[in-house]
Order: structure tokens, then C-alpha cells, then sequence
């Protein structure tokens, strides 16, 4: 099998487990790592010159790449919004055990009088 096809089949299969709902995000996120690696070694194995069948599979690795780069932004914005909200968590728990703890103290008198 040529670097070119094998990087379209870890392609094929990273889109797959990017769009798999069932998995759990560690396991997906371990996964996609593997993945990935797997991906930049066929990357780095690929050589010109290449057949017409490699160059059809270029040109669909293209639209490929980009859906690939889609579902990675989502996932990265799917992570960003749990670490969100855990900190709005983290910090609500937190003024619920010391509510008085952030309160400002702006606008305080000092009678400079003795």
C-alpha cells in the first residue's frame, strides 16, 4: 500500500472517530492522538513522483483535510466550554462557602479626625 493511500485510510478513520458520538472524550482524545501520529509518519513517507491514482487521492485529501480540521475545532470548542463552565462552577462554589470574601470595599470612609 503507498504513504498516499494509507494517509487517506487514517484520514477516513480520524473523521470516524472525530464524529463518533459514543466514545467518551478521553478515549476519543486518545484515539485521535494515535491517529494523528500514524498520519504524519504516511505524511512523511509520501514521495514524488506520484501515479494519476495518487493525485485523485491528493485531490480528495484535500476536502478531506478540511472537514478533518472542522471537527477538530469543534471538539476544541466543545473542551473550552466545559473548562468554562467548570471554572464559573469552581467559582460560584467558592462565594457560596465565603460569601463575603470578594466584597469590594471601594467607597469606605476614613475619619481622619481624632
Amino acid at each position: 500500500m503507498s504513504s498516499v493511500q494509507r494517509f487517506y485510510d487514517l484520514t477516513h478513520e480520524l473523521i470516524h472517530t472525530l464524529e463518533d458520538v459514543k466514545l467518551d472524550r478521553n478515549a476519543k482524545i486518545d484515539q485521535v492522538e494515535i491517529l494523528l501520529e500514524n498520519r504524519q509518519q504516511a505524511m512523511a513517507g509520501m514521495a514524488p513522483p506520484y501515479s494519476d491514482a495518487e493525485k485523485d487521492l491528493g485531490a480528495r485529501l484535500v476536502s478531506l483535510n478540511a472537514k478533518v480540521t472542522q471537527l477538530m475545532t469543534r471538539e476544541k470548542l466543545f473542551i473550552q466550554k466545559d473548562i468554562k463552565d467548570l471554572s464559573v462552577k469552581k467559582e460560584s462554589t467558592g462565594k457560596y462557602a465565603n460569601p463575603y470574601q470578594s466584597m469590594a470595599t471601594d467607597g469606605m470612609f476614613y475619619d481622619k479626625r481624632k
